[in-house]
């Protein structure tokens, strides 16, 4: 055999040998997937998923990965961007399932899209992990492959409506409002037995358009009513549009408290002073009493947060980082990234997270306390919580023209 045959052969079996050690490489991955509102109406509060689940990601290679029965396999994210529309989300995921062959999948954001999302799921056997949708009736309907790391949404005002009973004054009056997407109707259902169980006379309970802009009609409403409280379950620019044509209209109620909007960076600075003596609920502020095995612990988390991207993680950056930890956790516990077998883990699943404690109940959702929180000083205060008030709010609130 000439010289330049056996060089070309050697050449040869060099090329196949690093594309078979690239295949090895790529076969080692562990793709999750994911649908997300990277643009339109909710993209706001999308990227905090898109931000949380490429973060929790890339803290967990720089440790070497997942451990699958005694290899280390690196993650990789496969992102699209549902652009805020369910149908294109559905279409997205089932891409993400039957094409591109992801492993495991993460959620989206909002209840009616998981909604949907996970019959995708469910069809497919490909379990879904998801910190973005908290509707009931996500997990009423006995599906195997849905998980979700929001408490229910039916007891969102639960803790509210528990510090209602030990305001002074004592509230007298309810107006309830809530948009008419899965999330906020099962808001609805929940707060009105626990309003009637804590006396409180309803006044209103008026359910509104979904990306309403116009809430002119509702605050006369509430000011011809008298109402002492007012309950609002809708989404960020919903409530920025209530607040801005409260005061527009010098509405100003005892407390007014809302599902979403408190907690994030964004809506304090949208609303600047006017975001004052709103109330809220979380399941979650970094703390250092939430262990984590990967960062640390959840304040650590918030600061590695606000360096890569510039604003301060909410709970849905939390619980979409701890949803990306689940997926991992259930796969160790497995052995496993077959699907069958790392939903079966998930069910049983129970470990510590940056979030707070993991581990579902028998319908796939995790139960975690909403601590009360107020907008005092431009930041957040935690005011209630399981153990009764952390700190005095500021109640009852100034009319607008006594601020």
């Amino acid at each position: 055999m000439s010289s330049r045959h056996s060089r070309l052969l050697a050449g040869l079996f060099a090329i196949a040998a690093a594309s078979a050690s690239a295949g090895a490489a790529l076969a080692q991955e562990v793709v999750l997937g994911a649908s997300v509102q990277l643009t339109g109406p909710v993209a706001n509060t999308g990227r905090y998923y898109r931000d949380a689940y490429q973060l929790a990601i890339d803290k967990i290679n720089a440790a070497g990965g997942v451990k699958i029965a005694g290899q280390s396999h690196k993650l990789a994210l496969k992102l699209y961007d549902n652009q805020s529309d369910v149908n294109l989300s559905v279409r997205q995921y089932t891409q993400l399932v039957s094409q591109d062959k992801v492993n495991l999948l993460l959620g989206p954001f909002a209840s009616n899209f998981a909604l949907a999302d996970s019959a995708v799921s469910e069809k497919y056997k490909v379990p879904m992990v998801q910190g973005g949708g908290a509707s009931d009736q996500i997990f009423a309907r006995k599906f195997k492959y849905i998980f979700g790391t929001l408490a229910p949404a039916s007891n969102y005002f639960g803790s509210t409506v528990g510090m209602l009973k030990s305001l002074k004054p004592a509230p007298q009056s309810v107006a309830l409002l809530y948009a008419d997407d899965a999330f906020d109707v099962s808001v609805a259902e929940g707060t009105r037995p626990m309003l009637k169980q804590a006396g409180l006379n309803v006044v209103m309970d008026e359910r509104y358009s979904t990306n309403a802009t116009d809430f002119n009609s509702l605050l006369s409403q509430i000011k011809s009513k008298n109402a002492d409280v007012v309950l609002v379950a809708g989404h960020e620019t919903e409530i920025l549009n209530f607040v801005r044509q409260a005061k527009s209209l010098a509405v100003a109620p005892k407390l007014y408290s809302f599902t979403v909007g408190v907690p994030s960076e964004d809506f304090r600075k949208a609303l600047g002073k006017d975001a004052e003596y709103a109330f809220g609920m979380t399941a979650w502020l970094p703390t250092t009493a939430l262990k984590d095995r990967w960062f640390g612990d959840a304040e650590k988390f918030a600061k590695e947060y606000k360096a890569k991207f510039g604003y301060d993680p909410d709970y849905h950056a939390a619980s979409g980082a701890a949803d990306v930890e689940t997926l991992v956790q259930a796969m160790e516990d497995a052995g496993s990234a077959d699907p069958q077998k790392v939903r079966d883990a998930l069910a049983k699943v129970k470990f510590e997270s940056l979030y707070g404690p993991i581990a579902f109940n028998a319908q796939g959702q995790i139960e975690l306390p909403q601590m009360v929180i107020q907008v005092q000083g431009g930041a957040v205060a935690e005011i209630y919580g399981a153990k009764g008030f952390v700190k005095q709010p500021k109640y009852p609130m100034p009319a607008w023209d006594a601020r």
